[in-house]
């Protein structure tokens, strides 16, 4: 019995052992992941950065591709520069930046390779091809760099550049290195992680000095760089570009969006710049000149922009006020008591000559009614119930939140509601009075050109819309997109209301506000004009939204011109000129593309420069030519004329325009 258990126990000892013997066998011999991660040493991990996914235009047109570059590496050990300055002229480099880039190089290690001259184009590089084989220590890397070649977009599109250490740092999952490049601003952020790809691995073989001996077990282990994915937008480039044209030496934006689809057909900023502008090596030069000027052309004014709508708002008024019953295509509203102006229309208007000519004393009664309605005796209770609820009502149609379109920098501007007042004025310490400004779109109601252009796109589909989006389609068009841009998000307004104020759109173009010259033949264009109140002394800014054709609307649009007085006036003739170009794929109206193109606002953009009085300067200072006094003492003079210091005209955005608190006084026309 002793003997059997004796021999269970070597048993059970060999098979305890065999186990480990194996284990160590397949650890040591079978399996080379742990070779690999022991040899860090004398092993190389080189990351292979994949291609930038592609951008298209609806109609398959490249709007961002990737064009290879080449990278100059250095290895100092190695460098051999017979004659430095011979090397300077050919890399277009001075003595000083020559040294730095090598002591650089230096630092970092004198036997690896290290970074000399990045984004080299083909036209340089072949240029010095030839003469770099005279230069020991230096080589070339391929890589790519992001083209534009139409040359339009940059603010939608945004750019890449270096990842910033503050970047590097906030890494919630770490991917990025030092050097390495991503999406900033616009598409390229929005859709970095699609754009970007997936990284490839290659070990290489390196001595104790890290010198490269070759590949390790012929790639056994290397993985290979996945392109990133193309993105398809539902950008017209044609219509794009001829935006660009349209805003040349105007400050202001453009954004038309098909009604059926909520896609993006064109985002125009002005003043804008070659996108091309920051995918070089000269990328710091040129972003510090662009931060500088004045008119911010960074900005995207599409998206980022705030603006009070002016008239444009009085068609969300008009439909709230139908869907709320508080009038009827048929009501009529006199001008007594109204502390607002009005143009020269008809008497005895109904809701369809209101929109037509714009009519403020109309709306004020409209508005007031929708404080009122339905309330109870007390002042401020009515109001700040009727102020509730219309507040409810127009957020319904994306005013002041994020309506969710796929770019980085939208802002959510401003629908002011009862906390808003009580904050301002002091709980239960304001009445109509002090908010009726908001009934034709003034006050403290701040929109974006992107938000009207959708108003614009919720009555052409007649009471709902899509949330705008650039982007339609990941990979293959129409397939990838977030389902949130397939959402039909309804607004709350039967769609019965809709045809009176439609009419009155169609009356505006034809015989209202609107010049004549923008009426397009064959086409019916339903638009509003609107006059956004600036700051004081300045020249208002003009508003055109619009879509066409009234059935079946193809393309609504929102023009904002700044500095640019009557919304009919310079608005509407981009607009049309935009729909036409859109519809018919040319421009017919000749005269008025000229004259659209000859309007400059850029003058009128800029402030009226403040003199500034210095306090006179009391300092005595003696006259020169002149003999002393009896009692030995020079006699003194006041500096007579004060110095005036005026200051560099700089262009204020809207971004910084405040908004006013209201108050009982005569408002101007909205138009």
């Amino acid at each position: 019995m002793i003997e059997n258990r004796k021999y269970i126990l070597i048993t059970v000892f060999c098979l305890v052992g065999i186990v480990y013997i194996a284990r160590l066998f397949y650890l040591q011999i079978l399996d080379d992941s742990f070779s690999l991660e022991a040899s860090n040493n004398s092993i190389k991990r080189v990351i292979e950065i994949p291609y930038r996914g592609q951008i298209y235009d609806r109609n398959g047109k490249l709007i961002v591709y990737n064009t290879p570059v080449y990278d100059i590496y250095v290895t100092p050990k190695k460098m051999y520069v017979p004659d430095t300055l011979a090397f300077c002229r050919l890399m277009g480099l001075e003595r000083r930046e020559f040294d730095s880039l090598i002591a650089a190089a230096r630092s970092y290690s004198p036997v690896k390779p290290s970074l000399f001259l990045r984004q080299l184009s083909k036209e340089d590089f072949a240029r010095i091809q030839d003469a770099l084989v005279d230069y020991r220590g230096f080589e070339h890397v391929t890589s790519s760099m992001r083209t534009y070649p139409a040359h339009t977009m940059a603010n939608a599109l945004g750019y890449v550049s270096e990842v910033t250490r503050k970047e590097l740092e906030e890494q919630e999952t770490p991917y990025y290195r030092q050097g390495d490049y991503k999406g900033h601003s616009g598409l390229e952020e929005q859709y970095e992680e699609v754009l970007r790809g997936k990284r490839g691995m290659r070990f290489v073989m390196q001595n104790v000095r890290g010198v490269i001996k070759g590949s390790y077990k012929n790639g056994k282990f290397d993985t290979i760089a996945v392109a990133g994915q193309n993105l398809y937008t539902g950008i017209d480039v044609e219509i794009q570009r001829y935006a660009d044209s349209l805003l040349v030496n105007k400050v202001g934006s453009v954004i038309a969006i098909e009604p059926a689809t909520g896609q993006v057909l064109a985002i125009a900023s002005s003043p804008t710049y070659d996108p091309n502008m920051l995918s070089s090596r000269y990328f710091s030069k040129n972003y510090s000149k662009l931060a500088k000027d004045p008119y911010k052309p960074l900005i995207n004014r599409a998206v980022m922009a705030s603006y009070r709508p002016g008239s444009t708002f009085k068609l969300i008024q008009a439909l709230i006020g139908l869907q709320e019953g508080v009038l009827t295509p048929a009501s009529q509203f006199g001008h007594g008591g109204v502390k607002m102006k009005c143009h020269g229309h008809p008497p005895g208007i109904h809701l369809l000559g209101a929109v037509q000519y714009s009519c403020n004393p109309y709306f004020y009664h409209v508005f007031r009614r929708l404080m009122y309605n339905n309330a109870e005796r007390n002042t401020f209770k009515a109001s700040a119930m009727g102020l509730r609820h219309w507040n409810e009502m127009a957020a319904r149609w994306g005013i002041g939140q994020k309506l969710g379109i796929d770019l980085p920098s939208e802002l959510k501007g401003k629908l002011p509601d009862v906390e808003y007042y009580d904050k301002i004025y002091g709980e239960m310490r304001w009445k109509f009075s002090n908010i009726y400004s908001l009934g034709i779109g003034e006050g403290e109601l701040l929109i974006s050109p992107l938000k009207m252009a959708n108003v614009a796109a919720i009555i052409a589909n007649r009471g709902y819309y899509y949330r705008p989006h650039i982007v339609a389609g990941i990979g293959k068009p129409g397939q990838g997109l977030d389902p949130k841009y397939s959402e039909k998000i309804e607004v709350g307004v039967d769609r019965h209301y809709f045809e009176s104020v439609i009419d009155g759109m169609e009356m505006a173009v034809k015989a209202g506000t609107v010049t004549r010259g923008a009426i397009i033949p064959d086409i019916v264009m339903c638009g509003k004009t609107g006059t956004s109140q600036n700051a004081k002394g300045k020249k208002d800014h003009s508003i055109f939204v619009a879509f066409a054709p009234r059935d079946n609307p193809k393309i609504a649009i929102a023009v904002f011109v700044e500095n640019a007085g009557f919304g009919g006036v310079a608005a509407a003739p981009i607009a049309s000129l935009l729909v036409e170009r859109y519809l018919k794929r040319k421009t017919l109206n000749t005269a008025l593309d000229k004259r659209v193109k000859e309007m400059n606002f850029l003058a009128g953009a800029l402030p009226t420069p403040k003199v500034q009085l210095k306090k006179p300067d009391t300092t005595k200072t003696p006259r020169p030519d002149t003999g002393r006094k009896p009692n030995g003492q020079r006699p003194f003079m006041v500096k007579s004329a004060p110095t005036v210091n005026r200051p560099l005209p700089v262009r204020p955005t809207a971004l910084e325009l405040k908004p006013l608190t209201p108050k009982p006084a005569v408002l101007k026309s909205g138009d």
